[in-house]
């Protein structure tokens, strides 16, 4: 299909740049394809699903992915900043790197230093080598020891179209984190989740909604743009994903009485559709996927989306318009620019029911 088809025009003053407070505050547009648009917010969700309907969540934790340092070479010095995007070895990552021009196989980086300040508690790293997937970095640490020394030096990444606009602080090392986040390994957010709160998981669970987990850590590649004129010509990053056999097992049995499955985001999403058979059974994945969902697609395991509002011409909007039928989503998002709806990682969400959804 023509990326074009994807396009929207986004008004600068629509992009979130802090959540909203509480989680659960946040507006959520309810969208049934050939149904008035309802428009609710995330703390009426109880309300909106049935008992016996199961909420997904992917409970991986952002790590602090953002490197700035320096690259050493025959006494010259030159800024650097990476973005860890997929882990290779306990001692080695796949990053994205502004400056990789300046970077040869053998060159020294100092991360956590600038050319002005050397500190000695920097993290130094090996370049191995680069290519159009990014530069394979070598540290000086490895497993869990590199985790903690990433802890102290790293940034969170936050998307571009918000750090453009403000410098990271604090605040968003908890804003940029849902509240069930347990397996560390993204550098970027599953936003879906970031508008619960304990108390609106307990309601829902009193309302007869089951709660499951599985993990999908996101890699940096989901904020790269889709470069291409056609989408059969984009190619995904891939990105690891765990289904458990127990978290299977449950949702089969949801499905098997007559709930549906709600995929809270899209990283949900694609592990549940990564992890589904022809006929919908959902199986056990320990493994890595790049699956790529644009309108045409057959949705096998997922009846119900609550996702954010995203990009032009991005995977997300490709993804979110396969689901619920693009011109539905065109229709969806111009009444949610005309109405005020905040968009990106800290927006608003949207409750979006498939064209066949029970």
């Amino acid at each position: 299909m023509r990326v074009d088809l994807f396009d929207f025009d986004l008004p600068a003053d629509r992009i979130a740049l802090r959540p909203a407070s509480p989680r659960d505050a946040a507006r959520l547009m309810v969208v049934r394809p050939g149904a008035e648009i309802g428009d609710r917010v995330v703390r009426d969700l109880p309300e909106i699903l049935r008992p016996g309907d199961a909420l997904v969540f992917n409970d991986t934790r952002v790590i602090p992915a953002q490197l700035e340092g320096v690259r050493e070479r025959a006494g010259q010095v030159a800024s650097i900043s990476a973005t860890l995007h997929r882990r290779l070895a306990p001692d080695r990552w796949l990053a994205f790197v502004r400056g990789a021009k300046k970077l040869r196989p053998g060159d020294l980086v100092r991360f956590g230093e600038t050319p002005e300040a050397c500190l000695l508690s920097g993290l130094h790293a090996t370049i191995v080598s680069k290519d159009d997937d990014g530069v394979v970095l070598e540290f000086e640490f490895a497993g869990a020891y590199l985790d903690e020394a990433v802890a102290r030096v790293g940034h969170i990444p936050l998307p571009p179209y918000i750090a453009s606009k403000r410098r990271e602080d604090a605040q968003d090392r908890a804003d940029y984190q849902t509240v069930y986040a347990r397996d560390e390994g993204s550098v970027a957010a599953p936003t879906a989740g970031l508008h619960f709160t304990p108390d609106l998981l307990d309601r829902l669970k009193a309302r007869g909604v089951s709660l499951h987990f599985l993990t999908l850590h996101v890699g940096a590649g989901t904020f790269l743009p889709v470069k291409s004129d056609d989408t059969a010509d984009h190619r995904m990053h891939p990105e690891y994903g765990l289904v458990t056999a127990e978290t299977a097992t449950a949702l089969n049995t949801v499905r098997a009485a007559g709930g549906r499955i709600v995929a809270v985001g899209t990283t949900s999403l694609r592990l549940l559709e990564s992890a589904a058979s022809e006929d919908g059974t959902i199986r056990p994945f320990a493994a890595e996927t790049s699956i790529f969902i644009t309108p045409g697609y057959r949705f096998r395991a997922v009846d119900v989306l609550m996702t954010n509002f995203h990009l032009p011409r991005s995977t997300l909007f490709m993804l979110v318009s396969a689901f619920a039928g693009l011109d539905t989503m065109r229709a969806a998002y111009a009444r949610a620019i005309a109405t005020g709806y905040r968009f990106y990682s800290y927006g608003d969400g949207s409750l979006l029911f498939r064209e066949d959804a029970r």
